[in-house]
């Protein structure tokens, strides 16, 4: 998957998407077969997915992280299944902050497991299993929607509304993992995020499919330490700028941005760079908590970055506080049929 997306993938479809419309056909194809497959194995427990429609952030972990709290607060043990994006280890293994980095199992693991159980596997169904053995009675899916080889009981489909579907063509040509009708067709739920307009027609488009749509937003956990002062923001994600905007809105006045790919694995260099510009124009460090955990662990000049980062922690706020309980309910009644008409022989829902 591609890691930095080409910068036309968000502006209006040019001649770049054009020419490469013969690839994005294939592998439309190819992305629409397998979305479409009806036989996936199955766990007895209720699988809740956390997609997106496109490549790059939407908001996914966040949204994950907000519903595993409210599956708690309901006194469940929800547990979360992720592929590992970026890290070595092929799975299942339970991830450990205390002793994997994210070379071991990437970034984003790192974050969920800072809240509960998580697994990362390649064979999700292997990491599910492994996720019952170990008590959960939810699975939260971080990511999968289009490729998974699991049943998904409730498939959540996160968008940003500033940058809605970009150019709505396919990889190559756009942003779009799969066709879009065949996503609208296999989603549950869509959830926009934030006040912008870039995701309205999709918002019109689902709406007619009869798919119900959840609102939210991230907001950014204030920090005196940020608050008033000038600083050096760096971000090695799928949309820097959108971190950019909650430096501003904490109120911080960012005097250098520093922008890295998506997962982007900084070397000591980079980050003596960093070091050196922020104390040259005595800038404070700030950071995301995915690129933050990148650093964790690391010796040399990843540790003394570290140790000056103010690192802006998010949370994915729904304007229906039921809704994140609602969503999971759902999940929890599907999968209530799903097991009786397996255990009668009809084969999976």
């Amino acid at each position: 998957m591609v890691s930095k997306a080409p910068s036309f993938w968000w502006t209006r479809a040019s001649w770049y998407a054009f020419a490469l419309w013969p690839i994005s056909l294939i592998y439309g194809r190819i992305a629409s077969r397998r979305m479409a497959r009806s036989a996936r194995p199955s766990v007895a427990v209720p699988v809740l997915c956390v997609g997106n429609f496109t490549v790059g952030g939407a908001g996914k972990t966040p949204t994950a992280l907000a519903i595993a709290r409210a599956a708690r607060e309901k006194g469940l043990t929800p547990g979360f299944l992720s592929r590992g994006y970026g890290g070595r280890l092929v799975g299942p293994v339970v991830v450990d902050p205390q002793s994997h980095g994210a070379a071991d199992v990437g970034d984003e693991p790192l974050l969920l497991a800072r809240e509960t159980l998580t697994v990362i596997a390649r064979n999700r169904l292997e990491g599910a299993n492994m996720l019952v053995a170990q008590g959960c009675d939810l699975i939260i899916m971080d990511d999968g929607f289009q490729s998974a080889r699991l049943t998904i009981d409730f498939a959540l489909v996160v968008i940003d509304s500033v940058r809605g579907i970009g150019n709505g063509h396919l990889v190559p040509s756009g942003p779009l993992r799969a066709p879009l009708a065949e996503q609208i067709r296999q989603m549950s739920a869509l959830l926009k995020v934030g006040d912008g307009t870039g995701a309205d027609p999709l918002v019109r488009r689902t709406a007619r499919a009869g798919k119900p749509l959840r609102v939210a937003r991230l907001v950014a956990r204030p920090d005196p330490e940020i608050e008033g002062q000038r600083v050096l923001a760096f971000a090695g994600i799928a949309d820097p700028q959108k971190f950019y905007r909650t430096v501003v809105s904490i109120g911080g006045e960012i005097a250098v941005e520093r922008s890295f790919p998506d997962h982007h694995a900084f070397n000591d260099e980079e980050l003596a760079d960093l070091l050196r510009e922020a104390d040259a124009k005595n800038l404070q460090l700030v950071t995301t908590a995915k690129d933050a955990v990148r650093l964790a662990g690391r010796p040399g000049a990843a540790k003394t970055l570290l140790d000056r980062l103010r690192v802006v922690e998010v949370d994915m706020v729904f304007d229906d506080p039921h809704a994140p309980w609602l969503m999971i309910e759902d999940a929890i009644a599907h999968c209530r049929k799903r097991v009786l008409r397996e255990k009668r022989g009809s084969g999976p829902v």
